[in-house]
């Protein structure tokens, strides 16, 4: 017997449930607002200092999150009272939703690609978005549209082959650790450079590097040393005592080794048989 489901009428809502809903839906629109704004009282106010000696520990403990996860909703919360004050209630409501209620971010990931834009272009980018989506918009739709439009606007890729740079993390999860270390340019693509450093290469947009501005001398030191450290590297006979070494060498922040790392750099070229072979980048 085949049971049949009868189509079921929407209920409409009373005037004071449509109102308690807007109340509710607000608050869970805020959450993650008002997650950033006591955050940002926390840090700047040191809020922490009595039990913990830096706020990366007391988030870690706390809330069971890292730092740069903070970082984020601090900065939401910016975009989110940007959005809240400026942007939203000024649409059409035609453009919003059918049920005439402004569309706001619910969580951080949604607003995260907006963090690094001037207001103007925040509220752009948010009602393109809205559109696209026909209503709430992905973090993926938000991120999309941001470099559509930065790429219409970005300046020429200003590195150039041999230049060395830092890694600058921001939300790269294959940098993690690498902050401030350095690196050297090796191909220069039209919004991304291909560099390479003590443990390999990387295709990185341009925002993930930044120079040192180190002389043409320093460069060449720099990058004597990062062959160096590349041939030891794929002789595939190094053991974790030399591995070690590589890594301490490839995160310094200067233009140069030490007579100490020299010596260490020379020994192990001894040790394993690899000659000092320098060519050009």
């Amino acid at each position: 017997m085949i049971a049949v489901v009868a189509d079921i009428e929407p209920e409409e809502l009373t005037e004071e449930e449509s109102c308690l809903r807007l109340h509710l839906e607000r608050q869970v629109e805020k959450a993650f607002y008002l997650a950033g704004i006591a955050l940002q009282e926390l840090r700047d106010k040191r809020l922490y200092r009595f039990s913990h000696k830096t706020f990366e520990e007391y988030c870690r403990d706390r809330f069971g999150h890292s730092r740069q996860k903070s970082n984020y909703l601090i900065a939401a919360a910016g975009v989110f009272e940007n959005l809240t004050t400026n942007c939203c209630q000024n649409l059409p409501t035609k453009d919003l939703t059918t049920n005439r209620l402004q569309i706001l971010p619910t969580n951080e990931g949604q607003v995260r690609s907006l963090t690094k834009l001037e207001p103007a272009l925040q509220r752009q980018v948010w009602q393109q978005a809205v559109q696209e989506a026909g209503g709430m918009p992905s973090g993926r739709i938000v991120k999309d549209i941001v470099q559509r439009i930065t790429q219409r606007t970005k300046v020429p890729n200003p590195y150039r082959v041999g230049e060395v740079c830092q890694f600058v993390v921001k939300d790269n999860p294959d940098l993690r650790g690498k902050s401030g270390s350095w690196c050297i340019v090796k191909l220069v693509n039209e919004f991304s450079c291909t560099v390479i450093t003590w443990d390999g290469e990387y295709i990185l947009k341009m925002e993930h590097l930044k120079s040192f501005e180190y002389s043409d001398t320093d460069c060449e030191q720099m990058q004597q040393v990062c062959l160096r450290i590349t041939n030891l590297r794929n002789s595939g006979k190094l053991e974790d005592a030399a591995m070690s070494i590589l890594k301490q060498l490839g995160e310094v922040k200067r233009p140069y080794v030490t007579p100490l790392e020299e010596k260490l750099l020379g020994l192990l070229e001894q040790e394993y048989g690899i000659a000092a072979r320098i060519s050009g980048f």
